[in-house]
């Protein structure tokens, strides 16, 4: 007997020692996988920036911040017309870490007028609100939180969830036989579990280190892990622990750990901004995310809300008169930052550069700082506009709602940052990234290179040179004869090289490409961006090619920088979880093709958006902006292309069916109309007449091709310098003799 009384002692040392190995191995080490959190890009503010009243406040709103009468503490505001006061959060950038500050903005129609301190005047030249937690990458486990230490738990957060959930803890060593009982004694009354006598010691061994089966093994174990975390471990430590590893919620297939998520989940602002009914309703989530889900059960979740609220007043957290207060407030659920896919498409965007980069268990595990460069205030523009537009083709077009599909990349000109991203006509889905992955036939968006490579060849090709678009038959290397039409099934006979891609001549284009060589259009192609793999058949020149809105607007950026291509990115800056700086990605621009060339395609790009097939950009855009671009589209209406660009940023959207079938909508009927909502919604910055060296503006009769300088209908023309025509047309030679003879005349005359 004796015997086996230290034999068992013997074991349950033992085997306690082993629980106090894995209860120190673990909660010593890397308690958590914590997620890569993505940023947006920083909103600058300064005098002359354009940036709206609406758009300043839905910034504002969109960080988080609360509109109040004056701002007295960090995220909040206040507007009166034209001027905005603000006070900022402290941030820590990857230069600088900034405090927080009290800003007087004031703004005109479409920019900033003044920006000073609100405290004293001074003037400010330049400020950085701080960036939008956009999302995260998932953890390998589905988590996600945001850790804070013991010292940044607000004490109401604390005091209010040991009122509701462990009375004793500051006084108990992990577990509490009176709690016990008294959950054994009302469960025994009520004939089913209505209490829990567990801890908040024993909550976080639960979760922590053991898992959710209902055993009585489970239950010892739990109890004696607990004796051994408060043996080892003071309370604000395993206070500290239980913060930041409770569940409180599911986001999609993302489970939120941790009350400092929660908060920007729910509320989408930091922890410490909680007002008394929010902290109360994040320590009501305790008892039962998914039975007090506020989204889904707003009425059980009021309920037990403000049980929580009258449980602190009875224990004297707060009085009678701020619970009752506290009670009339609505739960106050904002769409927070980490909803379920906030931004999937961008996301994805956001993986695959960052897997070039980096090990997968960093991203998931190590907690690195992603600063993006998406726009959330363009994104949000971008995403309403893509979803009205298709809402409103299908009415025009009477089709079934739901039947068209569309995606949508923005980028800036210069920089090749990715400023908006949509891949769904339902933005917040995370499926199919038609972005990124639906390869679709471009259609006439590929025109501008076959015209490029030609007039890269100024000693061939300029702007009016003479191109035959009459029939043509091909035959293939299989026998096959390809003969291809223009989309009004007419031909024009002679026309000016620029009126083949301004109206978008197919026949046109075939012989000009035929002409300067399928490789070399190839390689243009490879140029500006183009690395797919492309096949050397005549039908690649009306664009049988299948690529992505991406790729599109790889080769619109460099077409749009002047023949400068910047690789397009969607990264900044990498920093780890301290802020230390780890990679960057900086500013790669490099020549790819002829900037001269690239002017004078320009220049037809600009025509098409005048009197070519997107004339109509004149009364769907601001009067008297300049943007140039082009239309796109397939056999048999199956796809609407458009790309167009201004000074600042350049844009790709594609519209079509998921099915592949016709949906009746041209190029210009369909995704044009989707660009120039965008643009309108953003604002257009007009582009400009910069012209490269090399370059000359010549007067030239378009009738005829010649010099025209004094002929009724002359045309300011671009021409490489050197290749401009040397003989004047007949109506500019009889007005030069007109006024020698008029010289002659006044000579005589005195």
């Amino acid at each position: 007997m004796l015997l086996t009384v230290i034999a068992l002692l013997l074991a349950g040392i033992l085997y306690t020692l082993y629980l106090d190995g894995i209860v120190q191995s673990r909660f010593e080490g890397q308690r958590w996988a914590i997620p890569a959190k993505v940023y947006g890009r920083s909103t600058a503010l300064f005098p002359g920036a354009t940036i709206s009243r609406e758009q300043l406040r839905q910034t504002l709103d969109g960080l988080g911040y609360r509109r109040v009468p004056h701002p007295d503490l960090p995220g909040s505001y206040s507007v009166n017309k034209n001027r905005f006061l603000l006070r900022t959060r402290p941030f820590q950038f990857t230069d600088m870490v900034r405090d927080s500050d009290y800003l007087e903005v004031l703004i005109g129609q479409q920019s900033i007028e003044q920006l000073r301190r609100a405290g004293n005047g001074d003037p400010v030249g330049h400020y950085r609100l701080e960036p939008r937690l956009i999302g995260s990458l998932t953890s390998a486990h589905g988590e996600d939180r945001i850790l804070l230490k013991r010292e940044a738990l607000p004490d109401l957060l604390v005091s209010a969830l040991i009122t509701v959930e462990d009375r004793d803890y500051f006084h108990h060593l992990g577990v509490d036989p009176v709690a016990i009982g008294r959950a054994l004694w009302a469960n025994i009354r009520a004939t089913r579990v209505v209490q829990g006598g567990s801890t908040l010691t024993q909550q976080l061994v639960k979760n922590f280190f053991l898992t959710a089966e209902r055993t009585l093994w489970r239950k010892f174990n739990e109890a004696l892990m607990a004796l051994i975390l408060e043996y080892r471990y003071n309370k604000d430590e395993i206070l500290e622990a239980y913060a930041n590893e409770v569940y409180l919620g599911q986001s999609g297939g993302k489970a939120i750990h941790g009350f400092a998520l929660a908060s920007r989940f729910y509320f989408n602002r930091p922890l410490h901004e909680l007002d008394l009914s929010r902290t109360a309703l994040l320590v009501a989530l305790v008892r039962g995310p998914s039975a007090y889900d506020p989204r889904h059960y707003p009425e059980r979740t009021l309920k037990r809300r403000n049980l929580v609220l009258e449980l602190m007043a009875e224990q004297g957290i707060i009085d009678q008169a701020m619970a009752n207060q506290a009670k009339t407030r609505e739960l106050g659920i904002e769409q927070g930052s980490l909803q379920a896919s906030g931004t999937p498409a961008f996301m994805d965007l956001i993986r695959r550069q960052l897997r070039r980069d980096y090990r997968e268990e960093d991203l998931n595990a190590e907690g690195l700082r992603i600063f993006s460069t998406l726009d959330p205030w363009v994104q949000r523009q971008a995403e309403e506009g893509l979803s009205l537009q298709l809402k409103s083709l299908e009415k025009v077009r009477k089709l079934p709602a739901g039947t068209l599909q569309g995606a949508l990349t923005l980028a800036e000109v210069e920089t090749g940052e990715v400023m908006a991203l949509v891949g769904d006509r339902n933005p917040r889905f995370a499926g199919f990234n038609r972005a990124l992955d639906a390869l679709r036939p471009v259609g006439s968006l590929i025109k501008p290179v076959v015209y490029l490579t030609a007039l890269s060849q100024p000693g061939r090709y300029q702007l009016m040179s003479e191109l035959e678009d009459k029939p043509i038959r091909i035959q293939g290397a299989n026998g096959e004869i390809w003969q291809p039409g223009n989309y009004d099934n007419q031909y024009h006979g002679k026309i000016r090289l620029q009126q083949g891609l301004i109206q978008s001549h197919n026949l046109a284009t075939v012989r000009l490409g035929l002409d300067v060589g399928l490789d070399s259009v190839i390689n243009n192609l490879r140029a500006t961006g183009i690395h797919r793999p492309l096949d050397p058949y005549p039908s690649l020149l009306l664009g049988a090619v299948s690529l992505s809105p991406l790729e599109m607007t790889q080769m619109y950026q460099t077409l749009a920088n002047g023949g400068y291509s910047a690789t397009l990115k969607a990264i900044r800056e990498v920093t780890d979880a301290t802020g230390k700086p780890l990679s960057r990605y900086p500013l790669a621009v490099k020549p790819a093709v002829d900037a001269r060339a690239v002017f004078l395609l320009r220049h037809a790009l600009q025509e098409v958006t005048h009197t070519g097939t997107a004339k109509a950009l004149q009364w769907l855009l601001p009067a008297g902006v300049e943007v140039a671009g082009k239309t796109g589209t397939t056999d048999k209406l199956r796809d609407s292309w458009f790309a167009g660009f201004d000074r600042r940023r350049v844009g790709v959207v594609w519209v079509g069916r998921d099915d592949n079938g016709p949906m009746g909508l041209s190029g210009s009927a369909g995704a044009m109309r989707v660009w120039a909502d965008l643009m309108g919604r953003i604002g257009v910055n007009s582009l400009d007449d910069r012209m490269p060296v090399g370059v000359e503006m010549v007067q030239v009769d378009p009738a005829t091709g010649l010099l025209g300088e004094g002929c009724k209908n002359a045309q300011s023309t671009p021409f490489i310098s050197g290749s401009a025509p040397k003989v004047a047309a007949r109506c500019a030679r009889q007005n030069s003799m007109m006024d020698e003879g008029l010289q002659w005349l006044q000579q005589l005359l005195d």
